[in-house]
């Protein structure tokens, strides 16, 4: 895999890698900076998803619109991130939080992101080092920002393509569980259901015992999907849509793009049409 890889393999190099750890928890917002105090893998720095990854919520743009690029840029270059230097990230949720990062620095123009298989679980069950130590300042990362916008979509694009989703010209997957997707239930966001024409690709189903599932497997998933066509994923917030366009990049797509905003952007224009098994 391009972009996945083991604990074994970080091991075998934590000293050629920047290292950032990702973990947070959606209904508790301190927990993965307490559990990133406690321990965590030697030489590794924190990012918030709230706090670094994201900005703060507005009228639009969902519930975890897109950090400040810049301001991005100047926290990576801080911590160390360089252009010739592989980041790996990791998280302890199923690889969520770490395809955000791996997106954003995917979007500043950064090659050399690699996301953790298992998580930091799984480093710890291989019996590998953790600390309570917090890294010493680097010295600074030079990393140039050369931004990929055409990664983004917003919501009008989105609105505009209304058709061309409904009739199959390209895809908009929906990764949020199927309840969600259907509008049978929704526990986060004002309202239920979906985009109209989004087929219902639930996130998770990349995952299986904890870990990614290989190349040939997520191929397999995605194999309906033609490659020529142009892919928008997106969720809730722009979070876990991340990690399904992490799993179409290890499948081959080529023409991925995130809505940023998300169903929680979508919804907060009241004109837009809503789809669910209910209507």
């Amino acid at each position: 895999m391009k972009n996945i890889v083991s604990v074994t393999w970080v091991k075998e190099h934590l000293n050629e890698l920047t290292v950032i750890d990702c973990r947070f928890h959606l209904p508790a917002p301190q927990k993965g900076i307490t559990e990133y105090k406690e321990q965590h893998i030697p030489g590794a720095h924190y990012m918030d998803l709230n706090k670094d990854l994201s900005s703060s919520v507005g009228t639009h743009g969902g519930r975890h619109p897109l950090p400040d690029f810049k301001e991005l840029h100047h926290k990576l270059e801080k911590i160390g991130v360089h252009d010739d230097r592989k980041v790996l990230i990791y998280d302890d949720q199923n690889g969520a939080m770490a395809s955000r990062l791996w997106f954003l620095l995917k979007v500043l123009g950064h090659e050399h992101a690699l996301i953790m298989d298992g998580g930091y679980s799984e480093w710890v069950n291989q019996g590998y080092p953790v600390t309570a130590d917090v890294p010493q300042q680097e010295k600074r990362g030079i990393l140039t920002m050369d931004l990929k916008e055409d990664l983004l979509i917003d919501m009008e694009s989105v609105r505009s393509n209304l058709t061309a989703f409904k009739r199959g010209g390209s895809y908009l997957l929906d990764a949020r569980e199927p309840n969600r997707y259907n509008g049978i239930e929704e526990s986060i966001d004002k309202l239920a259901g979906h985009i109209p024409g989004a087929l219902n690709f639930f996130w998770m189903e990349n995952i299986e015992n904890g870990k990614w599932k290989d190349t040939e497997a997520l191929k397999e998933r995605f194999g309906q999907l033609e490659p020529s066509k142009e892919i928008v994923v997106y969720c809730g917030s722009g979070v876990t849509a991340c990690p399904m366009f992490v799993a179409l990049k290890e499948a081959g797509y080529e023409k991925v793009k995130l809505y940023t905003g998300s169903w929680s952007d979508w919804i907060s224009y009241t004109d837009n049409p809503i789809s669910s098994i209910k209507n």
